[in-house]
């Protein structure tokens, strides 16, 4: 596997990163979080606490029966039979089905979805980046495992490879033809993956602010885009050259998240940390920041057909348009309310769908902008009904794909017929 460089990640710099919900959405920290006593109680702090913090993580989670217990921490990090024992009873016991602290609220319809469900091999691995290639199989990586993974739909079958140490990648991007890429956030690297020799090409950044970068897109001209979290900034690499070239971000601490293209080759970007979306020139790379209402910040957009941007107000429960040309912006709230927490987004047929990443169970939303009406579905994970969807990406057939890291699962949506 060659690599140009490894490198060197602390354990609390992986602890902070890889912060993994037990079924939570990214939520504001809580002091005030605590377990019930039980004897078993200390089992399940060392085992939890191993990925991450246990207390506000089950204490907002949706309760299950010990048999939907059993199902969901069997998709993490592995315990020996008898400590699984006491943390299956403990839960079971304090956190039963009727316990919910985040109700989701269901909005009813006459449509239809359904769920496909595929587990990766490696539990605990915090399944990331699901994106389909041209030959219709559906890539994601792990970003605990350091791992790269990919679902043949047709026969079920799932494999998993290795990649370079400390790569911790948080997305899949498909090229036109067909090649598989990854951005290791850990390491600060763009990589290309070849299945058929099990090997990794790695280019680093050629700007050592350029840290933390997340998610990437390739433009109509073969050229990758992608948002560096850490180092305020958006970044272009082209495959060909193997160059890679920055774009910073005046303001400061946005955060850029998300990264789309639009239909006239705009780029836009989301800002998880401000009250903006970012818009690139891709001539001159030259950033404009296009504002949204006070206190909104946008998880993640996409891109509809007439260019309109839509955004998941993340922090206010709410879903947003942006009009490219007058800039000017409009939101709806989200039916659960401003703790909805939505996340993911894409736009289908004019449609527009997302989840709700701060309620129990974790919905699929639809909204008409036509009508300006929604229906939602809980998302259907095996047995269970446990969140949450950190990416949603359109398939060649116009359905969707979605990820959960803490049920180890890539879903596939097959969504009502258009019209």
């Amino acid at each position: 596997m060659r690599t140009s460089r490894t490198a060197l990640v602390t354990s609390a710099a992986f602890a902070a990163f890889a912060a993994c919900s037990l079924m939570i959405a990214s939520a504001p920290a809580q002091d005030d979080y605590v377990l019930p006593d039980g004897p078993e109680l200390f089992s399940l702090e060392a085992q939890c606490g191993y990925c991450h913090d246990a207390a506000p993580s089950i204490n907002r989670s949706m309760g299950q029966t010990r048999e939907g217990w059993e199902e969901f921490v069997s998709h993490m990090a592995p315990s020996d039979p008898h400590t699984q024992d006491q943390i299956l009873d403990y839960l079971a016991h304090h956190f039963g089905p009727t316990y919910n602290p985040r109700p989701a609220t269901l909005v009813d319809g006459e449509l239809e979805v359904s769920f496909q469900n595929w587990i990766g091999t490696t539990p605990g691995q915090g399944l990331r980046g699901v994106a389909q290639a041209p030959d219709q199989s559906i890539w994601f990586v792990g970003t605990r495992n350091n791992n790269i993974g990919r679902v043949e739909p047709e026969t079920g079958r799932i494999r998993e490879w290795s990649l370079p140490a400390n790569t911790m990648p948080e997305n899949v991007a498909i090229d036109a033809q067909g090649g598989v890429w990854f951005i290791g956030a850990g390491n600060s690297t763009i990589g290309r993956f070849d299945a058929e020799t099990g090997n990794a090409t790695v280019t680093e950044m050629s700007d050592a602010e350029a840290r933390g970068p997340n998610t990437a897109v390739f433009d109509a001209n073969g050229v990758m885009w992608f948002t560096v979290e850490r180092g305020n900034m958006i970044g272009r690499f082209d495959p060909s050259s193997g160059q890679t070239r920055f774009a910073p971000i005046t303001a400061e601490n946005t955060r850029p998240f998300d990264i789309a293209i639009a239909p006239d080759g705009t780029v836009w970007a989301s800002c998880s940390a401000s009250n903006c979306l970012i818009r690139v020139n891709p001539q001159t790379m030259e950033t404009t920041q296009v504002a949204l209402p006070e206190g909104a910040t946008a998880r993640r957009i996409s891109v509809a057909s007439d260019g309109a941007v839509w955004y998941t107000n993340f922090s206010q429960g709410r879903i947003g348009r942006v009009d490219p040309q007058s800039g000017e912006t409009r939101e709806w709230d989200s039916p659960s309310g401003a703790n909805a927490q939505p996340y993911a987004i894409a736009i289908v047929d004019g449609i527009v769908w997302y989840n709700e990443s701060g309620v129990r169970p974790d919905p699929l939303v639809r909204f008409d902008p036509n009508t300006e009406t929604f229906q939602s579905w809980p998302i259907q994970s095996g047995n269970i009904q446990a969140g949450m969807a950190r990416q949603m990406r359109v398939t060649s057939d116009g359905n969707l794909l979605l990820n959960q890291d803490a049920t180890n699962r890539v879903i596939l949506v097959t969504l009502p017929p258009a019209g």
